[in-house]
């Protein structure tokens, strides 16, 4: 049995977003259908000017794969220092049945692809069905890939912005505009840009509340993707106290999530979380009921998403000849 390595360039040739939709509808489902074994990833706080590394493991029974990621971010020097980017990721799938490595691919273009797709198919579940507006809140690498994905799935008639970088933001205004004909609005304050939104994303490092509840009007669906460890925040707990709470998994969310916070001020309970996004897509769990509800979605992202996805990859990498395969083991 031979190992496949793909590299970035490799993966970027053989999935595009629709699939990767597709794979973490997939994922969600199977997820909420006894069909994954998944512990508690791990997360390492190194010491800054370095970020963060985290190990996400996860089993899928109708594969027969077993993933591991690790990923990395926020290691700011890294271009500069050592010559590599500030956040970087790995994926190593397992035959099951075996337990052998088959295949080694470059995971950062993966964790941008199934978490923008993640947002995406929150908003074809939760969000009003006439939302035509989008605040983003952060506007890094991770906030364009939402907006790549969602606009598979909607049509944006225009994207109010807001981010503490002005490079930052200004070049995401550059890149959406160039890439989709979006019009998008650098706003003056983050209360200007969410008191806009149809849909708010939500993608910084935030160590604290940058959205306020009285900024949140009636029928906005909110995707939450930054905080993913304890002591990140983007939102004001009270959020929550009136909203229909989603997530990707009670389990992760509770512990890590954005909905630990309001979990943590007993501004909710567990009980009031309406569900996993696996089970409203399979019908067991209602999603949006009525155009004035404010949704959101916690997503802290999930080892079966990058199973079914790399997963994808490495068929369309055997089927299409792409890859390089090398003798792992004698």
């Amino acid at each position: 049995m031979k190992t496949l390595l793909l590299k970035k360039d490799e993966v970027r040739r053989l999935i595009g977003m629709t699939e990767v939709i597709g794979a973490v509808e997939e994922a969600y489902k199977a997820f909420n259908s006894h069909q994954v074994e998944q512990p508690d990833y791990i997360g390492i706080d190194l010491p800054s000017p370095r970020g963060e590394i985290d190990f996400k493991l996860g089993y899928y029974k109708a594969n027969e794969l077993i993933s591991m990621k690790a990923s990395s971010g926020g290691f700011v020097d890294n271009p500069t220092a050592h010559g590599v980017p500030n956040g970087m990721a790995t994926i190593l799938l397992f035959d099951a049945k075996s337990g052998a490595l088959i295949c080694v691919m470059d995971g950062s273009l993966i964790l941008g692809l199934r978490t923008g797709a993640a947002g995406a198919v929150s908003v074809k579940a939760l969000a009003r069905k006439n939302a035509r507006t989008i605040a983003a809140i952060g506007t890094g690498n991770q906030a364009g890939m939402q907006i790549r994905a969602i606009n598979e799935i909607m049509k944006i008639e225009e994207i109010h912005a807001w981010d503490s970088h002005a490079d930052t933001l200004y070049k995401y205004k550059t890149d959406i505009e160039s890439e989709f004909g979006i019009p998008v609005i650098m706003a003056n304050s983050k209360k200007e840009a969410v008191e806009q939104a149809d849909i708010l994303i939500t993608t910084t490092r935030g160590k604290g509340s940058l959205v306020e509840a009285d900024w949140v009007k009636p029928g906005t669906h909110i995707v939450a993707i930054g905080t993913d460890q304890r002591g990140k925040q983007e939102l004001d707990p009270e959020i929550f106290r009136n909203a229909k709470v989603v997530v990707d998994s009670i389990a992760q969310c509770a512990e890590k999530g954005e909905t630990w916070h309001p979990l943590n001020k007993s501004i909710i309970a567990k009980d009031d979380i309406h569900g996993e996004i696996g089970e409203v897509l399979l019908g067991r769990k209602p999603g949006r009921e009525s155009d004035d509800e404010i949704t959101i979605f916690d997503s802290t992202g999930m080892a079966i998403q990058d199973n079914t996805t790399a997963s994808k990859i490495y068929q369309n990498g055997i089927a299409n000849s792409v890859g390089t395969f090398f003798q792992f083991f004698e």
